[in-house]
């Protein structure tokens, strides 16, 4: 375990941490501070627009429909869990970096998204589909002749696919329902295994139609409860607050239950968990994105931003004042038990309900979501073979929930401690990280070119290139012409 903690030491070290806060400054900047100077326009356009029926462009599901599958694969059981944990750890200050993250981390993902939808393509049936490995295939490998593009594609692609094994969902989920109810968690765990299964057997047409359903709801659910609890405990806001930015600047003494922490756990635990939390560079919410039916791609890169803004600067950022300001944060507990304490503490057991039900229908979306990614890799990397892709597919929808079940054995087994099950969590999401924003930052060019297009087109800053294609496969479609 001491290897596993000094290589993710590492990986969160000062290369990852400055890579991402660097290339949030560097598109926050070029972009003219876009998600600060119109972020009346993002929401205008993303929440206010949660009622329209769809959009016109090609897809496979709605705008709406993507949203709810991306929110649902973020919003997850970090946002209760992990969040708990990286300040049981890392002290109050990891909120405040958690913050920094997600602003930068909203044009983080709008740029993700504008790209996984540029560069999509259709397959042998005409259904779009995109996202990193297809903007590295074809923004590095056809338009910048980079040839090591498919061992980056591989290594990307390899360590999403280690959050297959390394999955967090159902042990949160077992661990709440189990702790609450008093069931025994490897029951929960099987129960949850086949609400998935239900829940995937329609595929991403299916998921997105009960993401609508569930999504906004368990964001509600939620949400209304730890609001609650903060003007339960407004006097002590203010302090909360306070702790939270001092302890970013000079770290967390030991207390109680607590063991103290230094800015730099603090900085890279609050980046990790915004990370694994929001995904923003993480490369996976473009993978949905790309199927969504829209006619230009910085408007879905819209979404991408409110998706961040909703998980972080919202539902985490409840979790977390709660947290802080019960004091509970220095009790010695950490993951979802810590949360689950709070509501119980503050609401009494029904409170202790409203957390543990939040997180089955956290974990749920949050699972169901990552297979829409995992099935979105399979399918670049299987090609337009159709037969060995349908059986491919099939058998990937029935294996597919099966390794939910290692960390709560491991947990019921073994004992193993949230604060270690997270620790995997940040090692698996380090490296496609990493690949990920070293290529949109190369590919950067055309972000700013389909921005500059966007608002000329809709905001009405600068002139229209008439002659401009807002996706790749039309500009091919006229070169060949």
């Amino acid at each position: 375990m001491v290897f596993f903690e000094k290589l993710n030491d590492f990986l969160w070290g000062p290369p990852l941490i400055i890579l991402m806060l660097g290339a949030g400054f560097y598109f926050t900047a070029r972009s003219g501070f876009f998600q600060f100077r119109h972020f009346h326009h993002i929401m205008k356009n993303t929440f206010g627009k949660m009622k329209d029926k769809g959009d016109s462009g090609e897809g496979i599901l709605k705008p709406f429909e993507a949203i709810c599958i991306a929110v649902g694969g973020t919003v997850g059981v970090s946002n209760i869990g992990g969040v708990a944990t990286a300040i049981a750890v890392g002290g109050p200050g990891a909120i405040f970096w958690m913050w920094i993250a997600a602003l930068l981390g909203m044009v983080l993902k709008m740029v993700e998204v504008t790209l996984g939808v540029y560069y999509r393509e259709k397959d042998e049936k005409g259904l779009p589909f995109g996202g990193p490995t297809y903007y590295m295939e074809k923004g590095l490998g056809e338009e910048k002749g980079f040839k090591g593009w498919k061992p980056l594609a591989i290594v990307f692609g390899a360590g999403i696919f280690s959050t297959f094994f390394i999955t967090l969902q159902n042990y949160t989920v077992s661990e709440a329902i189990g702790n609450t109810f008093g069931i025994n968690m490897m029951i929960v765990a099987v129960i949850y295994i086949v609400c998935v299964y239900i829940m995937i057997s329609g595929g991403i047409p299916q998921l997105g139609k009960i993401a609508t359903k569930i999504v906004p709801f368990m964001l509600m659910f939620y949400l209304v409860g730890g609001i609650v609890i903060i003007f339960k405990n407004i006097t002590a806001l203010p302090h909360a607050l306070k702790l939270i930015v001092e302890s970013a600047f000079t770290g967390s003494a030991a207390m109680g239950g607590f063991a103290g922490a230094t800015v730099a756990q603090a900085l890279q635990l609050g980046l990790a968990r915004s990370v694994y939390s929001n995904e923003a560079g993480w490369g996976t919410s473009p993978m949905i994105h790309s199927t969504a039916r829209t006619d230009h791609p910085v408007k879905q890169g819209l979404w991408g931003a409110f998706e961040v803004f909703m998980d972080t600067l919202v539902v985490c950022t409840i979790t977390g004042l709660i947290v802080i300001i019960t004091g509970e944060w220095s009790s010695g507990l950490d993951g979802a038990t810590l949360a689950l304490t709070v509501f119980e503490h503050e609401i009494g057991w029904f409170g202790r309900v409203i957390v543990a039900l939040s997180i089955f229908l956290l974990g749920l979306t949050s699972s169901t979501g990552w297979y829409s990614y995992y099935e979105v890799l399979l399918r670049h990397l299987l090609g337009n073979n159709s037969k060995a892709k349908d059986r491919i597919l099939k058998i990937y929808k029935w294996v597919y929930p099966i390794p939910e079940l290692v960390f709560p054995t491991l947990a019921v087994t073994r004992g193993l401690p949230g604060e270690k099950v997270w620790l995997f969590a940040d090692l698996v999401s380090a490296i496609p990280t990493f690949i990920n924003v070293a290529v949109i930052l190369v590919l950067s060019p055309t972000f700013f070119i389909l921005l500059k297009d966007y608002k000329a087109r809709y905001l009405e800053i600068g002139e229209l290139d008439p002659n401009l294609a807002l996706f790749y496969e039309d500009k091919n479609n006229k070169a060949k012409a």
